[in-house]
Formats: structure tokens, sequence, C-alpha cells
């Protein structure tokens, strides 16, 4: 059986930067041990599958070890592929997903994403988080993710934390953040508990981290920016309950795989 399979640079508007998302469009569901041994095969962060569904379609996402309930950047990677390969007549695409319905907007050059707000809650930091990350934060919250806050985007920039303390937490994995110089805010992400030691660019985490910066900063709509190695930048805005994210996305690959039967 032959499939499609693309793979999208986002939150970049250049081909080998952001985060690459490798994308499985589908007439109809796979088992699951097939789609989680192609996403272990692509070894990215995130593989997403989706089938028609309705107006719509229907979107899971793999990282190689585990299926995720949300993922930012591949859901920004499946409706590029809608949006400019398979329906290039549509303006908004929705998605049926374990966190609910996601819709995505095209802006021009923008893909505008529609999220829930996941706000992190303020705790006692865990001593193995601490040790692991080497360099004491401001303050810690806790939600999917724990979240370190530090000073400033150079603290963050530094940071070489021990990814197999990181393991041992009882979190999914630990965002690190700050203020920005060039930007409202910075971060990076570790999830070294799904095959993810350093995310490139995260879009999920933003649900946690819109509605603490847009508390700290006072403003709804402000300018983000990745500190990994490849770099990537998005704009997102509070909206209550929901927050949206925006970015830009570019094809870096379009090919065929063989799986079988």
């Amino acid at each position: 059986m032959e499939l499609r399979l693309l793979q999208i640079d986002t939150f970049t508007e250049v081909v080998l930067g952001g985060n690459p998302a490798a994308v499985c469009p589908l007439d109809a569901w796979l088992d699951d041990p097939t789609m989680q041994a192609i996403a272990a095969e692509n070894n990215l962060s995130e593989t997403a599958f989706f089938v028609p569904e309705g107006d719509g379609f229907n979107l899971r996402w793999f990282t190689p070890n585990v299926e995720v309930d949300l993922c930012g950047h591949a859901t920004l990677a499946a409706a590029f592929v809608v949006f400019e390969e398979l329906r290039p007549d549509m303006k908004l695409v929705d998605f049926a997903t374990k966190s609910g319905r996601l819709t995505v907007v095209r802006e021009g050059a923008d893909l505008v994403m529609d999220f829930p707000a996941q706000p992190a809650i303020p705790v006692r930091p865990p001593e193995r988080l601490l040790g692991a990350l080497g360099e004491p934060p401001l303050e810690v919250l806790a939600g999917a993710d724990y979240v370190a806050v530090f000073e400033n985007a150079a603290n963050v920039a530094r940071l070489r934390p021990d990814l197999g303390m990181l393991m041992q937490l009882d979190r999914r994995g630990v965002v690190a953040t700050a203020p920005g110089d060039n930007a409202d805010y910075v971060l990076r992400f570790f999830a070294p508990k799904n095959a993810v030691p350093e995310d490139p660019v995260s879009g999920n985490v933003q649900t946690a981290l819109v509605p603490y910066w847009s508390g700290k900063l006072g403003k709804s709509r402000m300018t983000v920016r990745q500190l990994s190695a490849r770099g990537g930048t998005m704009v997102c805005e509070d909206h209550g309950v929901r927050i949206s994210i925006a970015g830009r996305a570019v094809r870096y690959m379009d090919a065929r795989i063989s799986v079988a039967n």
C-alpha cells in the first residue's frame, strides 16, 4: 500500500527552519500500530494523520513513541497541506481532535489556529526539576508540563538541562520561558518522555504560556520566539477561554511511502 507523506517546516518562512512535521493524508484510518510505526520511522517530533469527516477532517498526532492529545505545529502543517495541496479554495478548515474542534483560518500567508486556553497554576518546584535545570527559575507553574519562568532570554538560551532527570518528572515535559528582547516572550520546550529531547518550535505549550504572559505583560496580542537551534516565530493572542496562534509554513518534501496492507 502506497501513501502520500509530506514534510512541512512550520513557524518559519524558509525551508530548513522552524519545526518540521510529517503529514499523511488518508482516505480511511490505518490501524494504530501502523500509524505509530510510521511516526517512529519518520523520527520527527510529530506526524499528523487525517481523514475526511463531513466538511472537515479528523486529525490525530503521533510522536515517535506515543499518540498525543494536542499538537500545534503538526496542526499548522496539516492545515497547510489542506490549503495548499488538497482544497486550495478553502479559507477555513475544521479539525475534529482529541482536544475538541480546532479551526485554522488562512489570512494571507498566515495560518491562524484556534486552540483552548489551558492555564498552568503556580506550584512549589520539585527538587528534581531544579536539579535538572541547573539554574533556579523565578517561579514554576504546572499544567500538562512544568513551566519554569526565568528573568530574561539569556537565562533560557543557556540552559543545558539533564534530560534523564526530566524523564523522571510527573509531567509530559518542561517549558523554560522569559520576557524576550526582540519578542514579547521567549521559550524552549523539552519533552524527552515523548522522544523529543528539545522541540524546535512548540504550538501546544502556548495554551499555558499565552494566559500567563498576557496577565504579566498586560497585553492580549504577543510576538513569540522559540530559542531552539532551528528557531521559530509566531504571534499569539489571548481570547479568554481560547487562544489564537498564527504562523507560516513551507513545504520541504512530498513523497510516497510503502507500508504493508
